[in-house]
């Protein structure tokens, strides 16, 4: 009977289904614009990637952002959920053609995502409170809040 305890026990951990790890890919408008690509890490965290610019007005001012997203709440409704996502990371952006003048800050986002059960799509809303501290041009520390909508599509 005990052999047949571990067998089982066995034979239950090699099937066990692997992790979920979500990769996304989308566009975010707003401040800033560009392609969104997050990475799941674990159940409740994930990278977030934006390549683009600092708004669309300024299209020639580069724009990147690397944020580590947490979930501590996911609302559920029958055909949607609704994560809540806190972050922090670092943005490097250019006030200037082509990486003249490359300034470095410190961004804390919150995102409220609306992602289909039944669809890999989610629409989701950000605002980030962003503290640049290193800025080519000599100004002071500047706070700055950003914020927009984008959307992902799951593979």
């Amino acid at each position: 009977m005990r052999k047949l305890v571990i067998a089982a026990t066995l034979i239950g951990i090699s099937w066990a289904a692997p992790a979920r790890a979500d990769v996304g890919f989308g566009l975010f408008i707003g401040n800033p614009v560009g392609l969104d690509l997050k990475f799941d890490l674990q159940r409740r965290s994930s990278l977030d990637l934006v390549f683009g610019w600092t708004t669309i007005r300024d299209a020639t001012d580069e724009y990147f952002h690397l944020t580590y997203l947490v979930t501590p709440l996911v609302g559920h409704g029958e055909s949607v959920l609704i994560p809540l996502r806190i972050g922090i990371g670092g943005a490097i952006y250019d006030d200037g053609p082509f990486f003249n003048d490359v300034n470095l800050a410190v961004r804390v986002p919150v995102e409220l995502g609306f992602r289909f059960r039944r669809t890999p799509l989610e629409i989701y809303g950000e605002v980030a409170l962003e503290v640049t501290f290193v800025d080519d041009n000599d100004n002071n520390n500047t706070v700055d809040v950003q914020g927009g909508v984008g959307i992902r599509f799951f593979l």
